[in-house]
């Protein structure tokens, strides 16, 4: 029963093993077959998205938006965020009538 159990984890150690050593080659070639791309794009990505920020609601759809991502227009003197230009036109729009 023992030697059972003894074989099942040494099994799963040596799939472990193995699986971290085809991770590290397989990050190496990538390396250098195309070298720098992985890590522009994820310091590009860091660089676009917000891991924090206030919230405000768009007013023509309801969704919450960052205040760093959203686009903001200024009606009557009171900044408004908007999800998208869709948004923004149909509320800019709604003002004018």
């Amino acid at each position: 029963m023992f030697r059972v159990i003894f074989y099942l984890l040494l099994a799963v150690i040596l799939i472990s093993v193995f699986r971290a050593v085809v991770g590290v080659v397989a990050r190496g070639f990538s390396e250098l077959v195309n070298p720098g791309a992985n890590r522009q794009g994820r310091q590009s990505a860091a660089n676009q998205v917000p891991l924090t920020g206030e919230l405000k609601k768009d007013p023509t759809c309801g969704t919450y938006i960052a205040t760093a991502t959203s686009i903001k227009e200024t009606v009557g003197g009171e900044t408004f965020h908007f999800c998208s230009k869709q948004c923004r036109d149909k509320f800019v729009a709604s003002m004018a009538r």
